[in-house]
C-alpha cells in the first residue's frame, strides 16, 4: 500500500481530484526515472511472490510493469502517460483482489 500511496497517488494537484507520484516525477528524468520506477516495482513483485501470489498474478504484475516502463520513456508522452497509468497502483489492486479471495486464481 505505502509504496502505491508514495509511487502513484502522493501529490494533487491543487484545485482538482488528479493525483500523481514519484513514478511520475522520476519519470522527467530520462532514463534512470524509470528504471528506478521498475526497481521498485519489481521488489513490489518479489513481496508478492514471498506471500505466494499465484504466477497468474505475478505475471500480470510484471505485465502493468512493463507497459509503464516501455512507454513511460518515451520523451514527453512517456511523462504523461507515467502519470495516468499507475502500475504500482493496478498492482496493488491485483493483490489485494488476490488476498480477498486467493483461490479464485487458482484452475480448476
Amino acid at each position: 500500500r505505502a509504496l502505491s500511496r508514495i509511487f502513484d497517488q502522493a501529490f494533487r494537484v491543487p484545485g482538482t481530484e488528479w493525483r500523481f507520484g514519484l513514478d511520475a516525477l522520476l519519470g522527467l528524468f530520462p532514463g534512470i526515472g524509470d528504471l528506478l520506477g521498475a526497481a521498485f516495482a519489481a521488489y513490489g513483485i518479489l513481496l508478492a511472490r514471498r506471500i505466494g501470489v499465484p504466477p497468474s498474478v505475478q505475471l500480470r504484475m510484471i505485465a502493468n510493469v512493463a507497459i509503464d516502463s516501455t512507454l513511460g520513456s518515451v520523451p514527453v508522452a512517456g511523462d504523461v502517460f507515467d502519470a495516468a497509468f499507475k502500475a504500482h497502483r493496478r498492482n496493488h489492486a491485483l493483490l489485494e483482489r488476490w488476498l480477498e479471495q486467493p483461490r479464485r486464481t487458482e484452475r480448476v
